[in-house]
């Protein structure tokens, strides 16, 4: 299923827009899993993400809303993705990430501000990252933030940025977490000014 909906997610970006690039794919890690991280910019800039990691599979949180029509709960789960609490996230938000990394040969993407109208990082990427011993690879979309944008063609680039090794992290505690943060923000700001060193994220109102 996951091939299938990413071969359709191609086929759309290819009559929308067929202006996109990839910056960086070297950068990807080909024979471990990981996690991927990126300023959350659009709702479909993880489709982008996992077109330009392919053939590296992912699995995805979503919130628990979207699971309850049975349709989409089916085509989602076939799709690797998870839901979570948002409100009241409980272990599982943590240990099914964890368990996947570990155990499958699937990589975890994640967006660490858990929306798109935060800069503020939260610290699940690192913990989940820290505890399935895993580096962390950043991400960052730049181009049109609406879906009626990609119709005017306009560049969409993607760029991948080098690991982030944490592994000299000893304690996932405040300290850790805020270093991890720290190098995962500096990475987003190297990445957009290797794209474009003008670019400003100007975020949509609610």
């Amino acid at each position: 299923m996951y091939r299938l909906l990413l071969y359709i997610v191609r086929s759309l970006n290819f009559l929308i827009n067929t202006n996109s690039r990839y910056v960086g794919k070297e950068n990807l890690l080909k024979d471990e899993n990981y996690v991927l991280v990126g300023p959350h910019r659009t709702w479909f800039e993880p489709m982008y993400f996992a077109m330009g990691a392919w053939p590296k599979r992912f699995a995805f949180m979503a919130k628990k809303e979207l699971f309850k029509n049975p349709v989409l709960r089916y085509i989602l789960e076939k799709a690797n993705v998870f839901p979570v609490d948002r409100d009241n996230p409980g272990p599982s938000a943590i240990k099914t990430p964890v368990k996947t990394l570990k155990n499958t040969d699937l990589s975890v993407m994640m967006f660490p501000s858990g929306s798109r109208y935060s800069d503020e990082l939260k610290g699940g990427a690192a913990l989940i990252a820290k505890m399935a011993k895993v580096q962390i690879v950043p991400a960052v979309y730049q181009g049109p933030l609406s879906f009626w944008g990609l119709w005017t063609k306009r560049r969409v680039t993607i760029a991948y940025g080098e690991p982030i090794d944490i592994s000299d992290i000893k304690k996932m505690d405040k300290t850790g977490v805020e270093e991890v943060e720290r190098r995962m923000q500096e990475a987003f700001k190297k990445l957009d000014n290797q794209i474009n060193p003008d670019f400003v994220y100007q975020r949509e109102k609610k």
